[in-house]
């Protein structure tokens, strides 16, 4: 076989490792040694590669960001700050048809905000809102599929881990694309609650509703949440303006929720203890997919797949639109099958110097920050859709009386949604790119 071919037949072996269960980042750097070694022919050039290429990777300062979100989303947790967040949200839309599921997708947009992982906020937010949303009546399929969906917002309203992967990826600046996820953020969570309004009212026996909570209820609980907005405007205010980069924002903000669980109680020596532990065994699993990415994509380029992959796109005669709406659509079938970092960290270095070289019509050094948000929300329909959506097993396995189908069922509406979204973000590129040109 020729170089070009033996790169091709890496993809189907790859999926058959990824569908027997390996690892992905084992399967990646299995894929990737051995075929380097069959271009090569002897496995002195990859061992002699090994010497440089996991310290030159990971000796990167701006890598250090990605335990110390990690961390900070652990200390949040810890610090009950998810409750606080659903307790004001419920009193100011509980009362709404719908508002309490309202409500938990607006906490998992406020929880996000200092979270930054998509599973840690559906768990999260899951143990505190299921109960109440029972409480009031709401189905098995609504309340599980609005949490599942909400929980997504953790990767998008920066800071995103998944974000933070992708810039470094992709060679972006990482300020930048928070600025440009924030806009894209209030959308999705403000169309999911406009999903939520227009669901049940189309099927009122699905959800009850709780009186009025008083204004004096209301004040008290918006004051409560004062820690969460002022680790937010830190974070993301100090980033934004410049203050911080954003490996010191990460820091700042680890330090804050690390504060505030321990002003709380909720913050022992024996869980902190378990928070680093957690943070550390989460942060090797993303940095050992890194590693394997990094092997398997060295391979690509020694086969010249990408090369000719861009080459033979190039030929094809199709617009920038239908390439871009085909590689969306391969996210989505991804999505099925594989998990949100997993998508990313494996097709970026492949699909975005093909994208990147095409006419969008956006200034130079702009494509890649729309391209990167919009890719998250198409990744974000993947942790809601089956057989792999890791947000529908989190949230299903917190409410024993709703089958699997069921919170199935009751993401739908949310993909619809998402789906929505994405046509809006590329039609009007401005949502995205406008608070990025304000500002710098």
């Amino acid at each position: 076989m020729s170089r070009f071919e033996i790169g091709l037949w890496s993809f189907p072996i790859l999926l058959v490792l990824i569908f027997l269960r390996i690892p992905i980042g084992v399967a990646m750097f299995a894929v990737g040694f051995g075929g380097a070694y069959l271009l090569s022919g002897n496995s002195v050039m990859m061992l002699s590669q090994f010497k440089h290429l996991i310290y030159g990777e990971f000796s990167s300062y701006s890598f250090s960001i990605i335990p110390l979100f990690l961390l900070m989303g652990h200390f949040a947790t810890m610090g009950g700050m998810s409750a606080g967040l659903f307790k004001a949200a419920e009193t100011w839309l509980g009362h709404r048809k719908g508002g309490v599921a309202m409500a938990a997708v607006g906490a998992c947009a406020g929880f996000g905000a200092i979270c930054g992982s998509s599973l840690a906020t559906a768990a999260t937010m899951g143990k505190v809102a299921l109960p109440e949303l029972k409480t009031y009546g709401y189905t098995g399929r609504l309340a599980t599929g609005a949490l599942a969906a909400g929980g997504t917002l953790g990767i998008l309203i920066p800071p995103s881990v998944i974000l933070v992967v992708y810039a470094m990826l992709a060679e972006q600046n990482i300020a930048k694309l928070f600025v440009a996820a924030f806009i894209p953020g209030l959308l999705a969570a403000l169309g999911y609650m406009i999903c939520i309004s227009i669901y049940v009212r189309i099927r009122p026996q699905s959800c009850g509703q709780r009186d009025k909570a008083p204004m004096a209820e209301r004040l008290t609980a918006l004051v409560a949440v004062w820690p969460v907005l002022t680790i937010f405007v830190a974070v993301v205010g100090g980033i934004y303006l410049g203050i911080f980069t954003p490996t010191e924002a990460a820091a700042v903000g680890a330090a804050g929720t690390g504060i505030v669980a321990l002003a709380s109680g909720g913050l022992t020596w024996r869980g902190t203890g378990e928070a680093i532990l957690e943070t550390a065994a989460s942060t090797g699993m993303i940095f050992l997919i890194l590693i394997g990415a990094k092997v398997f994509n060295n391979f690509l380029a020694l086969s010249g797949v990408p090369m000719q992959a861009a080459a033979w796109v190039g030929t094809l005669g199709l617009t920038p639109w239908v390439i871009l709406a085909a590689v969306l659509l391969l996210y989505l079938a991804f999505g099925c099958v594989m998990d949100s970092l997993s998508m990313i960290i494996l097709t970026i270095p492949i699909l975005f110097p093909i994208l990147e070289g095409l006419d969008f019509g956006l200034p130079h050094g702009e494509f890649g920050l729309w391209f990167g948000i919009v890719v998250l929300i198409v990744v974000e329909v993947g942790l809601i859709t089956p057989p792999v959506g890791m947000n529908l097993f989190i949230i299903n396995a917190l409410d024993k009386d709703t089958p699997i189908s069921e919170t199935f069922k009751g993401t739908l509406p949310f993909v619809i949604t998402d789906l929505i979204r994405v046509g809006i973000l590329i039609a009007f590129p401005a949502l995205t790119l406008g608070l990025v040109r304000w500002i710098y």
